[in-house]
């Protein structure tokens, strides 16, 4: 018997209509990509795009954190030997899906929030001022206390024991606004229905991603590749069929996509809360096929849709306003400045490693799990995705401890990815894609990376020795 669910995912996807296109003998450009059935893509003379009729076409189907860097190395992937059926990188991009039908899905509905009194750029000019008057403030009590007579003192720690419960109460109640507060600016985050704090919405943050978009525009202005570099095309190409896909997405079909490919060594890639995606020729360079970019530009678009840059900062903002009192105390309680100093060092450490990095690591773990159902809509090969991340943890670049990073360790990833793999085939299926042929792109990997340690394993000849038993 098919589920509830699966009867309504039958419903929402339709099934792709395949082109058949004729090959010109000018065709020269092979992705290598035998295992996932992509055999070639390519332009013709007239700059339009074709599919090899062997291909499956990229469907449909459930389904930026200004600059959230889902890359930490600046160093391209080194492939080592090739083997049968090994993939090749993306130096001309020659690929792209057929037209496929489109398909609504149910939409997702959040509940209204309440909208802060002053949009975030406001606050952070204020944040150094709400510092400086909590530092100013302990530090004076420091110095009333120090100044005060001794009977005084007594007198007032009487005062205090006096009316401990009048004192408990007007705390209680603090802690009651504060939780009504936090409570009332819960929301429900879009697809994946987890409960998040939300004060600041995407349009609060209109002010500092154009800054930020303009300074990026500046800074890369020479790097730019033009809209007619078959690397821009073919980018492009696939960011309009994941965009294309995916339109039951409220957030997804409200905001106007716009691609900038920057050439640059650097593998990265990022979208601004605005919807101006980033990609660096680096990526395209370290990727393996079509698949493993359309997992990469799906994760970074779930953290536009998932409103993970206001998710982050209305968490940051909330911490900075209760570690205030903190910090107010850790400058009235320290006998000297210099303490104070390294109390409040200690304290932002503690709050960047114990809080903001662990929640940013689990934004990154949601974003991947979107990010793969968006791209599983556009029947994209999904097995690829964990792929990539095996090859940055296999290519030796150093990485930072997990635990001090805003993005899980390579292997964790890829891990993850591999857990999530299952149910994005689900998708797959149910929104009628193409059947994936094998072998498997993970078990490919895997083949290569045991015939490099193999390989690695052969003893080699001694040059010496056999040039004397030739002499004898």
């Amino acid at each position: 018997m098919v589920s509830r669910e699966g009867l309504e995912m039958q419903r929402n996807c339709t099934e792709t209509k395949h082109q058949q296109l004729n090959i010109s003998s000018k065709d020269k450009d092979y992705f290598g990509a035998t295992h996932t059935g992509i055999h070639r893509y390519f332009f013709n003379d007239d700059h339009e795009l074709h599919l090899n009729h062997q291909t499956g076409d990229m469907q449909r189907g459930v389904l930026c954190c200004a600059r959230s860097h889902a890359f930490l190395s600046s160093m391209p992937f080194s492939r080592g030997s090739a083997l049968p059926g090994t993939l090749y990188p993306l130096s001309t991009l020659h690929f792209f899906p057929a037209e496929t039908s489109f398909q609504k899905t149910r939409h997702f509905h959040t509940s209204p929030v309440l909208n802060v009194l002053l949009p975030p750029h406001v606050w952070l000019l204020l944040k150094p001022a709400q510092k400086l008057f909590a530092i100013i403030l302990g530090r004076r009590i420091r110095k009333w206390w120090k100044a005060l007579p001794e009977n005084k003192r007594l007198l007032f720690r009487e005062y205090l024991r006096t009316n401990k419960w009048k004192l408990f109460a007007s705390l209680s109640g603090l802690g009651v606004i504060f939780v009504l507060f936090y409570f009332t600016h819960l929301e429900e985050s879009p697809i994946t229905g987890r409960s998040r704090l939300l004060l600041f919405r995407r349009e609060h943050y209109d002010v500092l991603t154009q800054l930020e978009y303009e300074g990026l525009m500046e800074e890369f202005a020479e790097k730019m590749l033009t809209e007619n570099d078959p690397l821009y095309r073919g980018t492009k190409t696939i960011l309009d069929t994941l965009i294309k896909f995916n339109r039951d997405i409220p957030e997804v079909s409200k905001m106007e996509w716009i691609l900038h490919v920057v050439d640059k060594s650097d593998i990265n890639a990022y979208v601004l809360p605005n919807g101006h995606v980033f990609v660096f020729t680096g990526l395209l360079q370290a990727m393996e096929d079509i698949h493993q970019l359309s997992c990469i530009l799906g994760h970074e678009i779930a953290h536009v849709v998932l409103e993970h840059v206001a998710e982050k900062g209305s968490v940051a903002h909330l911490l900075d306003f209760l570690l205030l009192i903190f910090l107010m105390m850790i400058w009235a309680v320290c006998p000297m400045d210099s303490l104070a100093i390294l109390g409040q060092w200690i304290q932002s450490k503690l709050k960047e490693f114990m809080f903001l990095r662990p929640y940013s690591r689990t934004l990154e773990a949601e974003a991947d799990r979107v990010g793969l159902q968006m791209a599983a809509k556009a029947c994209v090969d999904v097995r690829a995705s964990s792929v990539f991340w095996h090859q940055m943890e296999a290519s030796g670049q150093p990485q930072l401890p997990e635990w001090v990073s805003t993005h899980p360790s390579h292997g964790r990833r890829a891990e993850h990815l591999d857990r999530l793999i299952p149910e994005a085939l689900k998708i797959r299926e149910k929104c009628n894609c193409p059947a994936l042929s094998d072998p498997d792109p993970r078990l490919i990997f895997r083949q290569r990376i045991q015939h490099l340690q193999k390989s690695e394993e052969k003893p080699k000849p001694n040059v010496a020795v056999d040039t004397l038993k030739r002499a004898k």
